[in-house]
């Protein structure tokens, strides 16, 4: 299809204008040029980083879409590392899109309705707004679960466990990436569980008195399931060939 009607298509599928006033992220098309140019292969990775790119480009990729974009709140010069990722997809002619809180959001396809699928909750709801916007979604395991079914479920491989709450659960809310900061949402909605990328060190504390059991996966490990989905969408949607391109940082 034209990368022109596939930009516009995202751009409308994932709400990108409205979450301009609070995301901090440059979305959208944000390396390319939005004309007739012929998109058959399409790359979807977490990170834009020069490693993605040149894999993106080893496979033929016309459009690689990420989730953490090159571009974040203020201008940065096109020097050094950057100037090489740049580089890189100008020379080769591949676009780049990010999505960075819409792709946390999104009600279809977006890495938390993604981990509650994953997980099999029942009763899902938004949860924890960010700058008056849910980002995340709260829902009720069917029956009690414990952290390993959890990490188990989700692919978590060496999560860090703040066991400070009850060691199985009904209820539970999920935030990816560094979401350390919507612990207290989630306390204040008396959750048994907390899901997060990142935990930072003050949030013990706060578990510890608040009795709340927090689970973090890992930034990277819970920000591959939305451009998973997404990617599995437009193959379905436009018949694209969409290929994956893990580059896990253990982080």
């Amino acid at each position: 299809m034209k990368q022109n009607d596939l930009v516009s298509y995202l751009d409308s599928y994932l709400q990108i204008a409205s979450f301009a006033p609070i995301d901090y992220s440059l979305n959208g098309l944000v390396v390319g040029t939005p004309d007739e140019k012929e998109v058959r292969t399409v790359a979807v990775a977490v990170d834009a980083s020069l490693s993605t790119f040149e894999k993106a480009i080893e496979e033929g990729c016309d459009l690689l879409i990420v989730h953490h974009g090159l571009f974040w709140g203020s201008p940065i010069a096109i020097t050094g590392a950057h100037y090489r990722r740049v580089k890189a997809l100008l020379e080769n002619n591949v676009s780049l899109y990010a999505a960075h809180l819409p792709l946390d959001a999104h009600p279809e396809v977006g890495n938390n309705i993604q981990m509650a699928r994953a997980l099999a909750l029942e009763e899902i709801e938004p949860f924890s707004p960010y700058k008056g916007v849910p980002i995340g979604f709260a829902g009720r395991f069917g029956r009690e679960r414990d952290v390993s079914w959890v990490c188990d479920r989700l692919g978590f491989d060496d999560p860090t466990v703040l066991m400070l709450g009850k060691s199985t659960f009904l209820s539970v809310g999920i935030v990816s990436g560094g979401a350390s900061d919507d612990l207290s949402e989630a306390i204040a909605s008396g959750l048994d569980l907390f899901i997060t990328g990142e935990v930072k060190h003050q949030a013990y504390h706060e578990a510890c008195e608040a009795h709340t059991t927090v689970i973090g996966g890992g930034h990277y490990n819970t920000e591959v399931f939305g451009v998973r989905a997404l990617g599995e969408h437009l193959a379905a949607r436009f018949g694209l060939d969409v290929r994956f391109i893990a580059n896990p940082t253990g982080l």
